[in-house]
Formats: structure tokens, C-alpha cells, sequence
């Protein structure tokens, strides 16, 4: 049986996903997800569990996104 469909959504209900489902949702590569995730501004926001594994709030990626959105349309007001 397996359980990490339950674990994914225990708590929040906000589904957590993997590398491979942010990039295929922001459509970058997975690189460019794991260099966000640490090293890379702008931050992706992520959870690091054991082992190196990473995974993302659904809202979190949402969040980042609407953040994304402010801060390009911030500068095309400035020009």
C-alpha cells in the first residue's frame, strides 16, 4: 500500500510536489527548480526533507508566482 498521496496532503490539505511537477507547472527545467530552490534568486519556496529530497507547497509556488507577477509589473511602471 502505498501511502505518500496521504502524506502529501496531511494537514493543510495543500498538496506538496515534486521538482519535476513545479517545473512542468512554472515550464523551466528541473535544473533551473533546484537552482531556485537554494542558490538562485528569485527563491523558490521549498521544503527540505531527509536526503536531499525536495518538496513544494502548491500555494507556495502560487505565491511565488503572484510575487513574480508584482515585481515585473513594478519595473514596467518605472520605465
Amino acid at each position: 500500500m502505498n501511502s505518500l498521496p496521504a502524506i502529501q496532503s496531511v494537514g493543510t490539505g495543500d498538496p506538496l510536489l515534486t521538482a519535476e511537477e513545479v517545473a512542468a507547472k512554472l515550464k523551466v527545467s528541473t535544473d533551473w527548480v533546484w537552482d531556485h530552490s537554494s542558490r538562485r534568486l528569485p527563491y523558490l519556496p521549498v521544503i527540505r526533507m531527509s536526503d536531499g529530497v525536495l518538496r513544494y507547497r502548491a500555494s507556495g509556488i502560487e505565491e511565488f508566482l503572484q510575487e513574480r507577477e508584482r515585481a515585473s509589473n513594478m519595473r514596467r511602471k518605472r520605465r
